[in-house]
């Protein structure tokens, strides 16, 4: 089994309002020597407007403009992106789990499924899909709900509830923000008497997922740095993101010299 450390610094990024946040939760990890990593490119053909990473256990958000495309590229394969959407202009509108599954009468995310909103609306849609299916009824963790999985002694082992707490603050939103949760490529099986679990991924290095933007909407995401199951193959590999502007033409996004770091720990003067 793979084995990952990582650094003791946490993160700090700036905010909407100029001042600061720390995250809780230590990036940069480094994953097991020889893990096998594939960058992949943009499952979409258009102009390239952003291309970023998302380190080991890191946050990270950006808007995605309406009629953008991002692809998420699971680089070293199972690596669990926990993924929240916002309409960029009014983030009460937010990502509805309920909505979103009765409306497709399916309990899985697939090519073509419609993202929807608390208010019905379409958020994003699924346009290509590299995995037989996406969850997401399987929540966040968080370090609460790690000490009550898998015991105290894991207690400071903190989770994407505190990445998706870090990333709301920098964009003025809070707790009461964060709601029930995509999980990209990780597997949660529904078994025919409506069990669930957290089992071995279905994906591998280099697969990837495309959601089309409906209007403007904000996404967070936090690469999962949990290490109880094996939701990230126990070891933490980073993500890319590429979003694309398919009306402006061009090809897939590039996979030379691949993406720039989006969260190496930040600083006020930094861009946002």
């Amino acid at each position: 089994m793979a084995t990952t450390q990582t650094e003791s610094t946490s993160a700090t990024y700036p905010t909407t309002s100029g001042s600061t946040v720390a995250s809780t939760v230590p990036v940069g990890a480094v994953y097991a020597e020889g893990s096998p990593l594939d960058w992949g490119a943009s499952l979409v053909e258009g102009a390239v407007v952003l291309d970023e990473e998302v380190a080991p256990n890191a946050p990270w958000s950006t808007v995605v403009e309406e009629g953008h495309v991002l692809t998420i590229v699971d680089v070293g394969g199972n690596q669990s992106a926990d993924c929240l959407l916002y309409n960029a202009d009014d983030p009460e509108e937010r990502y509805s789990v309920p909505d979103t599954l009765a409306w497709q009468g399916n309990a899985y995310v697939r090519t073509g499924t419609v993202l929807r909103s608390s208010e019905g609306r379409p958020l994003m849609t699924v346009v290509a899909n590299e995995i037989d299916r996406q969850d997401t009824i399987g929540g966040a963790c968080g370090k609460e709900s790690n000490t009550l999985r898998y015991g105290h002694h894991v207690l400071f082992h903190h989770g994407c509830r505190e990445n998706f707490l870090a990333e709301a603050g920098r964009r003025g939103l809070g707790a009461r923000d964060i709601v029930s949760n995509l999980n990209w490529f990780m597997n949660v099986p529904v078994e025919a008497d409506g069990a669930l679990g957290i089992v071995d991924g279905m994906s591998a290095p280099g697969r990837r997922v495309a959601v089309r933007a409906e209007l403007d909407v904000l996404v967070m995401v936090s690469n999962c740095p949990q290490m109880n199951n094996p939701c990230n193959d126990f070891n933490p590999t980073p993500l890319r993101m590429i979003v694309v502007d398919p009306a402006r033409g061009g090809g897939p996004g590039p996979v030379a010299g691949g993406p720039r770091s989006a969260r190496a720990p930040r600083t006020p003067g930094d861009a946002a």
